[in-house]
């Protein structure tokens, strides 16, 4: 691409280094925003701006908050006996789309991946285990990707849990060996919760 302003092309540079957007993509957002109201401009660079400064991590499950502790863990409505564990902030997100779980969660912030350099002290597995140790935890369901790296981070967690009397569970094969959980619609992420499993027979029918 030629452009015929340094400022435009650095902006559609940025732009295009969000996953996902390509640099004709990118162009076309830097054109709209040219095409909006300085002040509206300002006010979407200052909205992200702050976001990013001064966004939180609860302390308790990990995901994205405006305190100390998120929404979701404060809320108690919801059933804090039940840990739903998930691999990412945006597999919180889709199981909330569903609207079908009331408990709470625990973002790993990733899988044990050995051929990627990812083993279980880069994860917050160890804030999980004191977690329960802690509180009057129920029921874990595993709710990780359905591939080998999930499947051994299943495994790695369920040994370290062995000698509790919680009951460990993981969503039903509503989803595909192999899938991404965030691609999953709502109905089939709904049904894999409400049809969940003990994991003793979710390893074992592998």
């Amino acid at each position: 691409m030629q452009f015929s302003s340094s400022l435009l092309e650095n902006a559609v540079n940025e732009f295009a280094k969000l996953p996902g957007i390509g640099k004709k993509t990118a162009l076309r957002l830097v054109l709209h925003l040219l095409k909006q109201d300085s002040k509206e401009v300002g006010n979407f660079s200052e909205v992200i701006a702050k976001m990013r400064s001064e966004i939180r991590f609860c302390h308790r499950c990990f995901n994205v908050a405006d305190a100390d502790i998120c929404s979701i863990c404060s809320n108690s409505i919801r059933k804090q006996e039940v840990i739903c564990v998930v691999e990412s902030i945006r597999d919180v997100i889709a199981i909330e789309s569903t609207q079908q779980f009331n408990g709470t969660y625990h973002i790993l912030g990733g899988v044990i991946s050995p051929l990627d350099g990812i083993g279980p002290d880069q994860l917050t597995i160890d804030a999980l285990i004191a977690r329960v140790k802690k509180e009057a935890t129920e029921e874990i369901i595993f709710a990780l990707n359905p591939n080998i790296q999930g499947d051994t981070t299943i495994y790695y967690i369920q040994k370290k849990l062995e000698l509790s009397s919680i009951r460990i569970t993981t969503i039903a094969r509503g989803i595909a060996f192999g899938g991404e959980l965030e691609y999953a619609d709502e109905m089939t992420l709904a049904r894999s919760l409400q049809n969940r499993l003990p994991v003793e027979n979710y390893v074992t029918s592998r």
